[in-house]
């Protein structure tokens, strides 16, 4: 009866009427407390859609307000009949509808969630026939419908997230509209949807943003920064799907071909800490894509010619080494900083004062791998220049980066005496193979000859005390520093370069290009006399490394001469183990050159060489390394015996190698004999101020005195035993166990003395309280 009402009306053009039977039904029957009196009223709104036809587009805006409220009713038919008169309403207007299109998806989404499947069903069919109405219509506008689209998206309804992918996808599909234009405005959202509970909605959302990276990596025209921003945030996300994911689409845009990865310049420090977080996830799937993705982005970064932003991603790797503790992290952090320093020497000198602590702490990282690499990226810092030096020589300036690094180092060793015992020989030894053995060991050694306490170390008291305790401190430093680098010069294979230049040094002009095999260059063997010298310098700091310095480099005259110093400085149980080293080490392929010299019965240096080996040999205790080193030199008595020799020649021009080698034995001396002073004035200092504890292990006694009070002096007793004061007590208890296997016998005393008694030789008592 409407419907024909209003058809008879329109026939007759009464507006009039027309419009007042939609208001009696909108008012006084939709908005009715009686909801048969709503239901009515809707079939009856409906009717009269039906009965207009194609004029219902001039009655819309009275006709939607009504049916729209009702899909909120609190009863579920109410609401069917909403949906239904909306449906028809629609189905008459159709394209027209599209201008109050938020208003209906409003409505729709309500209907949509309902949890009555009669609405259920009847908003399914209704938003069918609106896609159908915005698919086949041109006036659909997308930038009106954001605002909605991003209120909704954010909803976690799974109803309301299927309604939406429904649509997103939908939009995307209609030529005539730029989905990719407004993807910062929903991608966050369908990345959300991925962590869905519903597998379906899950799947929609996969399948969208699959879609989507397909056309971001053809389009021409990307606004990278939001979708970044985005991707970076979904990185650190707790879901797996999400990380996956996100990861990929920056794997992707790394690669986008209208943008040749420049585009992505601006945002590389986000992009990379994403990155990052992703290569140190659990899952491997993730990972794998991570460190591909992580590598790209790495030769992207080199190979460019656009600017970027060193600080900030100089930020991002430095906050990733000292915050994560994986070494999957670490090892690409460190690549890519290699990367920079390669790529921007110049510019990267500016942030090393600020990078240097962060590399070297990481220097103390439990994973060899990471350590190397580190080493090779300090390396690169150490040849790079440092523009900051006006006016200075380009090597001038590679020189005082070099310094800078090793002096660096070696304040973490001093820092740090576990990681120079843990640690010490593989860094040394891999900077000796990224730099150059020659050039590490000589800056090491002038840096160690003019060694201070770190500023930072430094006791702000000026109590006399606190000084003695760092003097005392510094020399022990140096002290093992340089027992660490002697024993890695005798036994590294990455050394054996600078053991030949070494073996050199007091080998005649004339016969140099006799040595000079390939293996090392003739104007490094002219170079021995210096490197000989600058190390020596600096090894007298530890009596035995010094020796055995000398053996290496065949300055056997000045070896001998050390060796009769020896009988005055103290003899503690560190000097005993070192010398038991030493004699170890003789017996390796190092010092083949030394064993075969004793063979040369007739030479000029020969009486130096047997009398060196001897001294040596009174200095230890009968043990193992005794009898293996008294073997050898008694092998080489007989061997006098079986040539005839009656009298062993002696050298009449003494120290005539080191003469023409233009090296003044007597200086090499003084200088042994005022650091073995440094050392004693040290201990004396510390004995009068009671701080016994922190003696260094090498002390220089006077001269033909014997000081009263004093017990840390070697005496000879009446059957030969050797009576002294030991300062070590680590060191203490590993002599003792050396000394229990050489066929000692222990027996503890009263007050903590431990008496040693070889059986039927001497008896041995150090009387150290431990």
């Amino acid at each position: 009866e409407i419907e024909a009402l209003i058809k008879s009306l329109q026939e007759v053009n009464n507006a009039a009427m027309i419009t007042s039977v939609i208001t009696i039904l909108s008012k006084d029957f939709c908005t009715s407390m009686n909801s048969n009196y709503r239901k009515g009223g809707l079939i009856g709104l409906a009717a009269t859609a039906i009965g207009l036809m194609q004029n219902c587009a001039l009655y819309l805006d009275s006709l939607l307000p009504p049916v729209l409220h009702c899909t909120d009713d609190p009863e579920a038919r109410v609401r069917y009949y909403a949906c239904e008169s909306l449906f028809n309403i629609a189905k008459v207007s159709r394209h027209v509808i599209l201008e109050h299109f938020n208003s209906i998806f409003e409505g729709l989404t309500k209907l949509y969630a309902d949890v009555d499947m009669d609405v259920k069903n009847g908003a399914n069919l209704l938003d069918r026939l609106i896609k159908d109405i915005v698919t086949e219509g041109e006036a659909f506008h997308v930038e009106q419908f954001l605002p909605l689209l991003q209120n909704y998206i954010r909803r976690s309804n799974p109803y309301i997230r299927q309604l939406l992918v429904g649509w997103i996808t939908l939009l995307d599909s209609i030529p005539d509209i730029s989905m990719i234009d407004y993807l910062p405005d929903f991608l966050d959202g369908l990345f959300n949807m991925l962590s869905d509970s519903n597998r379906e909605i899950r799947q929609a959302a996969d399948s969208a943003l699959s879609d989507f990276l397909r056309e971001v990596s053809v389009s021409t025209v990307v606004e990278f920064g939001p979708i970044v921003a985005i991707l970076v945030s979904q990185c650190h996300s707790k879901e797996r799907l999400n990380r996956l994911t996100a990861i990929t689409w920056l794997a992707e845009l790394i690669h986008h071909p209208y943008s040749g990865g420049d585009a992505l310049l601006p945002y590389h420090a986000q992009v990379l800490g994403a990155i990052l977080r992703c290569i140190s996830d659990l899952e491997v799937e993730i990972r794998l894509v991570a460190e591909k993705t992580n590598n790209d982005l790495l030769a992207l970064v080199r190979d460019t010619s656009g600017s970027f932003q060193l600080r900030a991603l100089l930020e991002t790797l430095s906050s990733e080494l000292l915050s994560k503790e994986d070494v999957r992290t670490k090892m690409a952090a460190l690549r890519w900083i290699n990367m920079l320093m390669e790529k921007r020497t110049m510019d990267m000198t500016e942030h090393i004062e600020q990078l240097l602590p962060i590399l070297l702490r990481t220097l103390s990282d439990p994973s060899d791998a990471v350590v190397l690499l580190n080493l090779q990226v300090l390396s690169r810092i150490s040849l790079a220049q440092r523009e900051e030096m006006e006016g200075a020589k380009e090597s001038e300036k590679e020189e005082a980066q070099f310094q800078l690094v090793l002096h660096a180092i070696l304040n973490l060793f001093a820092a740090d005496r576990n990681l120079l015992e843990i640690r010490g020989s593989l860094i040394i030894r891999k900077l000796c193979v990224l730099l150059n053995a020659k050039s590490v060991y000589i800056r090491m050694a002038e840096a160690l000859c003019h060694y201070q306490v770190h500023p930072t170390e430094k006791k702000t008291s000026d109590n006399a005390a606190f000084v003695a305790e760092a003097e005392a401190d510094r020399l022990e430093f140096i002290s093992t520093m340089v027992q660490t680098l002697n024993l890695i010069l005798l036994t590294a294979s990455e050394l054996s370069d600078l053991r030949s230049i070494l073996a050199t040094t007091f080998v005649r002009k004339e016969l140099l290009s006799q040595y000079c095999t390939g293996r090392i260059r003739l104007v490094d063997a002219k170079d021995g006399p210096r490197v000989f010298l600058k190390l020596f310098h600096c090894w007298c700091h530890n009596p035995i490394s010094t020796f055995s310095l000398c053996l290496l480099a065949q300055a056997y005259e000045l070896s001998y001469d050390l060796i009769q110093r020896f009988s005055e400085i103290d003899v503690t149980v560190g000097l005993l183990m070192q010398v038991d080293t030493l004699v170890q080490l003789l017996e390796s392929p190092i010092f083949v050159h030394m064993r075969l010299k004793l063979l040369d019965v007739d030479s000029q240096h020969h009486a130096s060489l047997l009398k060196s080996l001897y001294g040596l040999l009174m200095l230890i205790p009968q043990s193992d390394a005794f009898r293996s080193l008294n073997d050898r030199l008694t092998t080489v008595c007989n061997l006098r015996e079986h040539l005839g020799i009656s009298h062993p020649v002696f050298c009449e021009e003494k120290s005539s190698l080191v003469s023409k080698a233009t090296l003044n034995v007597g200086s090499l001396l003084k200088r042994f004999d005022l650091v073995m002073g440094q050392y004693q004035t040290a201990k004396d200092e510390a004995e009068k101020l009671e701080l016994l504890d922190y003696l260094p292990s090498k002390g220089m006694k006077t001269y033909n005195e014997k000081k009263p009070g004093m017990h840390n002096q070697v005496e000879i007793g009446a059957k030969g035993g050797l009576q002294g004061k030991y300062p070590e007590s680590k060191a203490n208890l590993e002599m003792t166990k050396k000394m229990t296997s050489s066929n000692h016998m222990i027996s503890a005393q009263s007050k903590g003395k431990i008496v040693v008694r070889d059986v039927g030789l001497t008896n041995v008592t150090l009387n150290k309280e431990l």
